[in-house]
């Protein structure tokens, strides 16, 4: 969900903003773009040197920034429109009062009230302070603006008491943001299982059957439904592609037996499946132990047939929503439609190699996508992520339909 997100930081003079440092690495950690602003208390507690490092980015301390004997100004305006999303954390009672009745007086503040992206905001201080009626209304009137509150829990404070205040855990901010962004989204919390790439079935320890998939296509239904709030699981065969997608739990398999094991172990707690691996059919009846030499005559392989992964999760299917992939050459929509039926499937996604940008190794793909109820749906060559997105529109209508 974090994923190419622009994450504007704003850290507050509490002691609380040592782990701030921590907030930011698991936001790289995430896949997200991170900038901080200090003001000028904060840095009695956390360096920007941390920061800057952490982040990748500049640490942002005040307007005019006085460098190699030139000044520089920080535009207000700018971060604050660059932001996909801001947090200020920790947030204290006299940051969070200034913020609630509009005060300036600081970058931080005057950015807080540039920004046009939604803004969380993770109180800290003492509990006396955070229990105190005109912090209460602080809180309220921010939330009024649409600013989202992640609140503190109770333990062990900086004064030696215990109790509300302590700012919540970089790990369960995250959680809790991530959670928040998911909420109205099609494919909230709905667990999702996507088989992508080739397998490889071994002739000896250095040969190998395959194909031309690149896992391309799997990767970016997987990236998708991730974006629209899914719980994903993708089982990838061997593939060059990397996943930066925490929230993708990634299942690496080398072998069709690997990736049927693999299926068949997560297929009952999913709700949705895509089989958009493109596994071999067959396997060599015997794997050599040692390397195959080169010898004047003709060398045969004797191959069986490998398990058939979809065919298996069809006649396992219960309420989930099951999409196969086809890749013809020929009778293209007569040999889906059969694979559909055959395979109980509530659709398939067809594409032949005789359409140009369609099938392994590139970006694009052209697709004709086809339910249980022969309807059939074309769509002209897109990128792959394109794909993904037609394919997904087609799956939620159909489910929540």
């Amino acid at each position: 969900m974090l994923v190419g997100k622009k994450i504007l930081l704003g850290v507050t003079g509490g002691i609380a903003a040592y782990k701030t440092a921590f907030l930011v690495r698991l936001l790289i950690k995430a896949g997200a773009e991170v900038k901080v602003i200090l003001t000028e208390s904060a840095v009695s507690f956390v360096t920007p040197l941390t920061l800057a490092t952490l982040s990748r980015n500049p640490v942002h301390l005040d307007f005019i920034n006085e460098k190699e004997g030139t000044l520089d100004w920080n535009n207000h305006v700018e971060l604050g429109l660059w932001a996909d999303l801001m947090i200020i954390a920790p947030a204290t009672a006299n940051t969070l009062s200034k913020m609630a009745n509009g005060s300036s007086d600081n970058l931080l503040l005057a950015t807080y009230l540039s920004a046009k992206c939604p803004v969380f905001f993770a109180p800290a201080m003492d509990l006396d302070m955070y229990k105190h009626p005109t912090t209460k209304a602080s809180y309220q009137k921010l939330q009024s603006f649409g600013n989202i509150m992640i609140p503190a829990t109770s333990g062990e404070l900086a004064s030696g008491l215990d109790g509300e205040g302590r700012m919540e855990e970089p790990e369960e901010i995250i959680a809790f943001i991530i959670q928040h962004l998911k909420e109205g989204l099609p494919l909230v919390n709905k667990k999702v299982l996507i088989t992508a790439g080739p397998t490889y079935e071994a002739i000896d320890p250095v040969r190998f059957i395959g194909n031309y998939s690149s896992g391309l296509m799997g990767i970016e239904l997987a990236k998708k439904a991730s974006s629209l709030g899914a719980n994903v699981v993708l089982v990838l065969g061997p593939s060059d592609i990397k996943i930066n997608d925490p929230a993708i739990e990634v299942v690496h398999i080398t072998s069709a037996d690997e990736m049927y094991k693999a299926a068949i172990s997560h297929f009952k707690k999913a709700e949705v499946v895509i089989a958009a691996a493109a596994v071999a059919d067959y396997k060599p009846k015997k794997v050599a132990k040692e390397k195959i030499k080169k010898s004047t005559g003709d060398l045969s392989l004797e191959l069986v047939k490998n398990k058939d992964i979809l065919l298996t999760l069809g006649k396992a299917k219960e309420d989930q929503y099951l999409v196969g992939f086809a890749l013809e050459t020929e009778n293209e929509l007569a040999n889906a439609l059969q694979k559909l039926k055959k395979k109980n499937l509530d659709a398939i996604v067809l594409n032949s190699l005789k359409d140009k940008g369609a099938g392994f190794g590139g970006s694009t793909n052209k697709i004709t996508f086809i339910d249980k109820n022969s309807s059939i749906k074309s769509f002209e060559v897109k990128t792959k992520a394109e794909v993904a997105s037609d394919i997904w529109n087609e799956i939620i209508s159909k489910i929540h339909a």
